[in-house]
């Protein structure tokens, strides 16, 4: 597993992914590919449903380890959103690292990761 050097990064190519969260809490969102560093710039998620609460929980899970909680079962009300992370705390995911989320009503949240992919090649 090679770590980017962070001094001799050659691209920064700026992201975002966008799901609907599911049930199951353990729901893969984002994973750091081979030989990349992942700079998480913000993290939110929004509640769609138009009349009741959804609660949600966000975990990172290290190189095959066991899922660690940022966030857990926090209720959002509806049609509101939550900030995770913002810029002013954001965090680095390592190769083979990973963000999971999951939500108590299929559909109901959709989450949104901005980032930068840092790679030294």
């Amino acid at each position: 597993m090679a770590n980017p050097n962070i001094v001799n990064v050659t691209s920064i190519l700026g992201k975002s992914v966008q799901e609907a969260l599911t049930t199951t809490l353990t729901n893969e969102i984002l994973a750091c590919p081979s030989d990349k560093l992942l700079k998480i710039n913000s993290i939110m998620i929004a509640n769609i449903d138009g009349s009741s609460a959804v609660d949600v929980s966000v975990f990172i899970t290290k190189s095959g380890g066991s899922p660690i909680a940022i966030a857990s079962t926090i209720s959002v009300p509806a049609d509101a959103t939550l900030v995770v992370v913002d810029k002013n705390a954001g965090l680095y995911l390592q190769e083979s690292d990973n963000i999971e989320a999951g939500a108590s009503a299929n559909s109901d949240a959709v989450i949104t990761i901005s980032y930068e992919e840092l790679d030294d090649a």
